[in-house]
């Protein structure tokens, strides 16, 4: 389908399948992660129970065969996760299931073979395997062109040099899908391969936890690989052409992201107009003064056409239209707005946005590194 084709923008974002999902992830959500997710926070990661049990619902395969425990939706059903994670006010939960379900596992899902699908795939969609996406590096951050780790054929296995940053679910994955240079020769974004690297393996170690100013309660990790021998049969696609897989699935990762940002936005903001109708102030309540009323209405705006932007890419992108274009707008837009409003939903709240008893200071934080996350725009 070329992009000058049309998609019929009188259809809801959403069928009855999605919506039915919904409903249940909202209830598991408002029983299962508000009210614990402080304690996470503490601890600094989400118990994989957690993760078994949305396995068990059917909320972490929702995009994949139904021969491997999926339901075989389309991307609106990672828009919808997106939008119910991002209601949680906990961007470290938001972190560790998106990852998991449309930045990681895609991988497997878009280059796997038959075989490797067959032999990871029931446990990902079960949340029994845990997955993370190993490719951002010390000195190339999102460039993935700019790789270093090297993995040198020796015999039937490739073996792996190199150190990964940023990794999130790098503490506890179970399977990480990896980056690394085959072809020392190759310039820029070629000769780059991905590898299927199961926690375990000799010479795979966490370098280090890191700490984070947000995303508490997401597991963020170096990693090291010092001559990690990984079999023949776990290369992801082709060899070599590992940059355009990553590139790939890019588009579904900005389109996800944007949809948290808008979420956690209208969250965000949903609580500041709740404040500012009781909080009295200056002479009366802030809701009554025009003001007031005016920014807050203009916020609830740009949320809205933000939120649009994403469903109008989504929708493209479910339809099989190139929109390279669309998605990166969803990139550059969503991750300012969802800054730009909580910035202001704290200032509105005054001196209670700055507490951490409240919900907004922490999305606050954790909201920051929206606008760095998902690659550079192309």
């Amino acid at each position: 389908m070329t992009r000058h084709e049309t998609v019929d923008a009188a259809t809801g974002p959403f069928d009855d399948d999605i919506q039915m999902i919904r409903a249940q992830l909202r209830r598991f959500i408002e029983t299962e992660v508000e009210p614990k997710g402080e304690a996470w926070e503490e601890k600094g990661m989400v118990p994989r129970e957690v993760l078994r049990q949305m396995g068990g619902l059917g909320i972490l395969g929702m995009r994949y065969n139904e021969q491997y425990g999926g339901a075989g939706l389309d991307v609106m059903s990672s828009v919808m996760l997106a939008e119910e994670v991002g209601r949680s006010t906990f961007g470290g939960f938001s972190a560790t299931v998106l990852v998991h379900t449309d930045m990681a596992s895609p991988h497997l899902e878009n280059a796997g073979t038959p075989e490797q699908k067959a032999r990871w795939m029931p446990g990902i969609t079960a949340g029994e395997t845990i997955t993370a996406v190993a490719v951002t590096e010390p000195d190339a951050g999102s460039d993935v062109a700019g790789i270093r780790s090297r993995a040198v054929k020796d015999g039937s296995d490739w073996v792996l040099n190199g150190t990964k940053m940023f990794i999130t679910n790098g503490v506890h994955a179970d399977l990480y899908f990896v980056g690394a240079k085959t072809d020392p020769d190759a310039k820029g974004s070629r000769g780059i391969t991905m590898f299927a690297v199961e926690k375990g393996t000799k010479g795979l170690s966490v370098g280090r936890a890191l700490s984070k100013t947000g995303w508490l309660c997401s597991d963020t990790a170096e990693l090291i690989f010092d001559e990690v021998r990984v079999p023949a049969e776990n290369v992801l696609g082709e060899v070599n052409r590992g940059f355009y897989a990553v590139m790939k699935n890019f588009q579904n990762e900005r389109i996800v992201l944007g949809a948290l940002a808008c979420a956690e936005a209208q969250t965000a903001l949903d609580m500041t107009v709740a404040h500012v109708k009781q909080r009295k102030a200056f002479g009366g309540v802030l809701w009554n003064k025009q003001v007031v009323r005016q920014r807050l209405a203009d916020r609830q705006t740009r949320i809205e056409a933000g939120r649009q932007l994403v469903y109008h890419a989504a929708r493209l992108d479910a339809a099989g239209v190139e929109c390279v274009r669309e998605v990166s707008m969803v990139k550059a837009y969503c991750g300012e707005l969802v800054n730009s409003v909580l910035y202001d939903c704290v200032q509105f709240q005054g001196g209670m946005g700055y507490m951490r008893e409240n919900p907004v200071e922490r999305m606050s934080r954790d909201v920051r590194v929206q606008a760095i996350g998902g690659g550079r725009p192309r």
